[in-house]
């Protein structure tokens, strides 16, 4: 397990690239989190950290958004708030994404909890007392 902190904005991009250079084979990352801690502004970030050319925004309607890299990687990023059932993830065919090797970023992945593969990792993100985010990381 490791743990990173993000201060600030500011400094949301070197935890990205931090969490990059432990992380970077690790192609499956489930977010864990409250609505508003920062899910989304971290991939944000971890998406410019691989040099993701697309627009990255939440893929709250469409439930999932691919990007690309200058190097032809492709990035996933999923959002499953939507789902009332785990079902729903088989009908877009969730395993042609997850079990591609490209990277696949899972914002509310408890609402696939059973479909989830092993060898991912988890990322719980939760707000400090002081405002701080802290991200734990753990490998499934």
């Amino acid at each position: 397990m490791n743990t990173f902190y993000i201060d600030s904005l500011e400094t949301i991009d070197e935890v990205a690239k931090e969490f990059l250079a432990h992380y970077k084979n690790e192609k499956v990352i489930a977010f864990y989190g409250e609505m508003g801690v920062g899910k989304t502004t971290f991939i944000k970030s971890l998406c410019k950290n691989l040099q993701v050319e697309d627009t990255v925004n939440s893929p709250s309607f469409a439930i999932v958004n691919e990007y690309h890299t200058p190097e032809e990687d492709i990035v996933y990023h999923f959002d499953f708030y939507r789902l009332k059932e785990e079902s729903e993830a088989y009908d877009m065919g969730y395993e042609d994404y997850l079990y591609s090797g490209h990277f696949c970023m899972i914002e509310w992945p408890e609402k696939i909890s059973s479909l989830l593969p092993n060898g991912r990792l988890d990322l719980h993100l939760t707000e400090e007392s002081d405002g701080r985010r802290k991200l734990t990381v753990t490998k499934q």
